[in-house]
């Protein structure tokens, strides 16, 4: 090993280590770079020196200093007094520093906050409000890029030696760099680390003591001795030898908090692309875009999901979206075969970095207000210097066949293969097993362990085997692990919660003397869902009031009778958050006897609910409404299209249809003050797969029709949404159950108008100036020649907007709770608590503001509120796509044995294939430019969002984004994922 330091023309020091390591039978030269800075700043105002090396940071602004001119003077010398403490000391005596009575004036080594942090979480926070409170006095100091502090780990120092001698080394040049300016200034070393502490004596730093010794000195130590820890063990730090990596070393905790701390590194969850396994973006909110990592050793084992710490690269190697297709199998299956040749990024300092930064947001920012395309797509690039939450889960794949050699055996030795997971943005695994063999054509579950930085692949292990490739019952397990969807049976500690009479609870007789509850079972109600449905969360009714308006009252499921706060069965249904429906079975939320018995609002028996009955004029604007604990029965469950050919049906005169006639004129009225408000009227391919009853087995696929009685319930259901969200925000302002939908960044629908003005020319660009002018402005890209574009652009406008959310009503300011899609100001889910847990806790809130009951405690504090809308966000996301991958495998299996010609629509182009979007099956698959034609004749012009090639007749051929193309369309198992996919073959 070679260790140098040089001095750079920036005024900055770097220190590198060479190191010569043999492997393979060759010499690798390894450098390793440490910057260092002569202008960190003791932030002493004592201190004549410092505040004429200062430089701004990257807001513009200089640092303060902290440090008192007039510090505690110690009792028996005299003297004032600074403190330099170790992580002793604050593991153990936090509540000492914390004590108003001592601890002033306190310098933490940034070496110590490491170590706490990595500690301690809790005690870390602690520290580090001491650090932003004014009153003590607390500052950290950055001794590893110091000049003057860093120093060398020697050869053979344990890491905890190591940090024991860098703490040391601020103390002694904390007390003799204030010497300079003031002499009577004292700097003590605090430490419970006897070894510590004696070794600091051997080196001359005589001001250093342990806690009793320094307690003793101080002018209130009479008030303190009792306050001293009874303990003071020597902590000792483990770390591992600094080996050969294959990826670049994480940056220290250290480094990542003082980089995001002065602008420099930033942190977002990292996105990997679904047609390049080799391109990430990571969303960034300082920039207008996001930062695109490209290449394996600048995602530098980020996982799919993972927050990671990224650093943004020169603008030389800034890059626009790749356009090109990259699977990992086209890499080849040698495992060294991933060296996609990244290119080594020079170093840069700080203020280079910060200048960079600069650049970037500028860059960025201009680049969304230009017209011309080729310059907009530019994006700044970053490497990964750090993960700070992983997103490792269970995960499911198969055994790469390929990764079993001959030499696999079923005796006692296990050998290494690869899973290749069904996620194919993911890498593949690496696990040792005995079982390989017998594993192969398996569905099997793996565990992630590691990913060392000498390690090309993530390591893990086997969990189970779920069964045979392609098995129906292999495959709904699959796609439930997945998307973390819980599926196991209900315990019997939940199950134990549930009415003891069982099928047999009916509503008590003596309802109106026992409870505050409303007698409505006179009222014409009706519930209106699609065909089959059992669990029944909502009912309607309707009638003429004599002053000549209308009674109009929305039903819902009084979920929360049954399901009380802080029961087996209230945790079970917050943790799963949602029910999850797929092709062929329901994943419950809350067991079976309550959703399709108990709570659900089924014909003909009373049921408890909870009801929002309105006056409405006319126009269907409120007049009055009202909120209350009901009992109801219903007069009938319709299907959708048996309520529309009831009310479609002259002859169909009776009371429940007249009120089901008003329901819909009503609800007319309201979704057209929804769209003159700039509701958005959005699309996505929805398909439903039929089953054969006996069988079930999938039959065919067919779009779903919507019919008026669908936006009949829909309307009503948003009406009673909206008014129970203003009801409980009223009631609660900082922790009402709400739901928002944020404007999507004029970036998101960049490429999308990019590609209308060049492909659709005659088309208006889309308008993002409010959701009504996105309506307006989508309701005028009509194409005469063909009806469908203007579905297909809803269906591709869809995927540029914000998800929504849920969140506690203290999280954000009232302008910030808009609901864009719906254009309300205000939002909340109330009517499906048999399946949704923030309909629940909605309820409770709702009981709580009508004084029907107390609410509960975890639903007036803030902090377990957040932790519960964490949690159902991302149920509901996950039960998104668990159904989407439901309905995808059973496409799958109808298109098994039907090849057939469709129509479909190119809405990706790539310089070396197209992907194209079937209505008919609601699925788009990609078609790669070696089954289109000649590969060597293809052309890709990036700004026409086309490819031409020559297809397999030799004739030439132009393809372009929003182009119809006839396709034949089969379905293919994925030799490497072992999913059914769509094969789609350009006629």
């Amino acid at each position: 090993m070679i260790a140098k330091k040089q001095k750079l023309s920036s005024g900055l020091t770097v220190t590198s280590k060479v190191f010569v390591r043999s492997r393979n039978g060759g010499a690798t030269k390894i450098v390793r770079e440490h910057y260092l800075r002569n202008d960190i700043p003791c932030y002493s105002k004592l201190c004549h020196k410092c505040h004429t090396i200062l430089k701004p940071d990257s807001k513009g602004e200089l640092p303060r200093f902290i440090l008192s001119e007039s510090p505690t003077r110690l009792e028996k010398e005299g003297s004032i007094h600074y403190v330099v403490v170790d992580t002793n000391i604050i593991l153990h005596c936090i509540d000492l520093l914390e004590n108003v009575d001592c601890f002033y004036d306190v310098i933490i080594p940034q070496t110590v906050l490491e170590e706490v942090k990595n500690r301690s979480f809790p005690i870390y926070q602690r520290i580090r409000s001491l650090v932003k409170s004014d009153e003590k006095r607390f500052v950290v100091f950055h001794n590893e890029f110091s000049e003057s502090t860093f120093i060398a780990r020697a050869k053979n120092e344990s890491s905890n030696d190591y940090n024991d001698r860098s703490i040391r080394q601020v103390a002694k040049w904390y007390a003799e760099h204030l010497q300079e300016s003031n002499e009577d200034i004292k700097v003590l070393f605090i430490t419970n680390d006897k070894d510590n502490l004696q070794k600091a004596k051997t080196e001359g730093i005589v001001d250093a003591y342990n806690l009793t010794d320094y307690i003793e000195e101080l002018p209130n130590a009479d008030v303190l001795r009792d306050l001293i820890p009874q303990t003071s063990n020597n902590e000792s730090f483990s770390s591992s030898d600094a080996n050969e990596t294959s990826y670049p070393e994480y940056y220290s905790n250290s480094r990542v908090l003082g980089g995001l701390k002065n602008g420099t590194l930033y942190q977002g969850i990292l996105n990997i692309s679904s047609y390049n396994f080799l391109e990430g973006t990571v969303q960034v909110g300082a920039f207008k875009k996001p930062l695109l990592i490209l290449g394996t050793k600048n995602l530098n084992r980020g996982f799919n999901g993972d927050a990671v710490i990224v650093e943004l690269l020169p603008k030389d190697k800034w890059r626009e979206p790749s356009t090109t297709i990259i699977e990992e199998e086209v890499i080849g299956a040698d495992d060294n075969a991933d060296d996609d040749g990244d290119e080594e990024i020079e170093f840069i300092n700080d203020k280079e970095r910060r200048l960079l930064a600069q650049e970037a947001i500028k860059e960025t920012t201009a680049a969304t207000s230009s017209t011309d395309g080729a310059h907009s797509r530019l994006q700044p690039t970053a490497k990964v210097v750090g993960v700070s939450r992983r997103s490792w889960r269970y995960y499911v794949g198969q055994i790469a066949p390929t990764s079993v050699s001959k030499d696999h055996d079923t005796g006692n030795s296990a050998k290494s293969c690869f899973v290749i997971l069904m996620d194919k943005v993911l890498p593949k695994i690496r696990i040792r097993t005995r079982k390989a063999k017998e594993l192969l054509g398996q569905r099997i579950v793996v565990a992630v362990d590691s990913w060392p930085s000498t390690s090309k692949y993530p390591q893990g292990h086997f969990v189970r085997c779920l069964g045979e490739i392609e098995s129906a019952e292999a495959e709904t397990e699959a796609l439930l692990l997945e998307h973390d969807v819980e599926y196991r049976p209900f315990s019997k500690n939940v199950l134990d919660c549930l009415p003891k009479e069982g099928d047999s609870w009916v509503v008590p007789q003596d309802f109106e003397t026992t409870t505050k509850r409303k007698d409505l079972r006179d009222k014409l109600v009706c519930s209106i869902d699609p065909p089959g449905c059992v669990d029944i969360d909502d009912a309607l009714h309707a009638g003429i009031l004599p002053n000549g308006n209308y009674e109009v009252g929305v039903h819902i499921a009084d979920v929360t009778h049954f399901v009380k706060p802080n029961t087996a069965l209230d945790s079970e249904g917050a943790s799963r958050g949602t029910s999850v429906y797929l092709v062929d079975k329901r994943i419950d939320m809350l067991p079976m006897l309550l959703g399709t018995n108990l709570c659900s609002l089924k014909p003909y028996v009373e049921r408890f609910a909870f009801s929002v009955i309105w006056e409405l004029d006319e126009d269907a604007n409120i007049v009055n409404v009202q909120y209350m604990k009901s009992v109801i029965k219903s007069r009938e469950a319709f299907s959708y299209e048996k309520a529309q050919n009831r009310i479609d049906d002259p002859k169909q005169q009776d009371e429940l249809t007249q009120s089901m006639r008003v329901l819909l004129k009503l609800s007319k009225k309201l979704k057209q003050k929804r769209l003159d408000a700039g509701a958005l009227n959005l699309a996505s391919p929805e398909v439903k797969v039929h089953m054969d009853s006996e069988t079930s087995d999938p039959g065919e696929v067919e779009i779903k029709k919507l019919l008026e009685t669908n936006s009949l319930v829909e309307e009503f259901m948003l009406f009673a949404n909206i008014s129970v969200a203003r009801k409980i925000y009223d009631s609660y302002p900082q922790t009402a159950m709400l739901r928002r939908h944020a404007p999507p960044p004029a970036t998101n629908f960049e490429v999308l108008n990019n590609m209308l003005a060049v492909r659709k020319p005659s088309m208006p660009t889309i308008s993002l100036e409010s959701s009504k002018s996105l309506a307006d402005s989508l309701d005028r890209c009509n194409d005469p020649k063909d009806p469908y574009f203007n579905t297909l652009l809803r269906i591709m406008s869809t995927r540029c907007m914000m998800a929504a959310e849920y969140f506690p009503s203290g999280s954000y300011g009232y302008p910030e709770f808009r609901h864009y899609g719906l254009a309300v100001d205000i939002y909340t889910h109330f009517t499906s608590p048999i399946r949704r847990y923030c309909d629940v806790v909605a309820h409770r809130q709702l009981a709580g503001a009508i004084g029907y009951e107390m609410l509960d405690l975890s639903h007036r504090d803030k902090s377990k509120m957040e932790l519960i809308v964490k949690n159902i966000n991302k149920r509901h996301r996950n039960a998104q796509f668990a159904g989407r991958a439901s309905i995808e495998y059973y496409v799958g299996q109808v298109m098994r044995n039907n090849e057939s010609e469709q129509e479909g629509y190119v809405i990706k182009c790539f310089n070396n294939g197209i992907v194209v979007l079937v209505p008919k099956f609601g699925v788009e698959g990609l078609i790669k430019l070696e089954l289109l034609g000649d590969v060597n004749s293809a052309e890709y012009d990036e700004d026409k969002f086309e490819l031409k090639f020559k297809d397999f007749n030799n004739k030439e051929r132009v393809i372009g984004v929003f182009d119809k193309v006839k396709v034949d369309v089969k379905s293919i198992k994925d030799e490497v994922t072992g999913k059914r996919k769509a094969q789609l073959i350009l006629k």
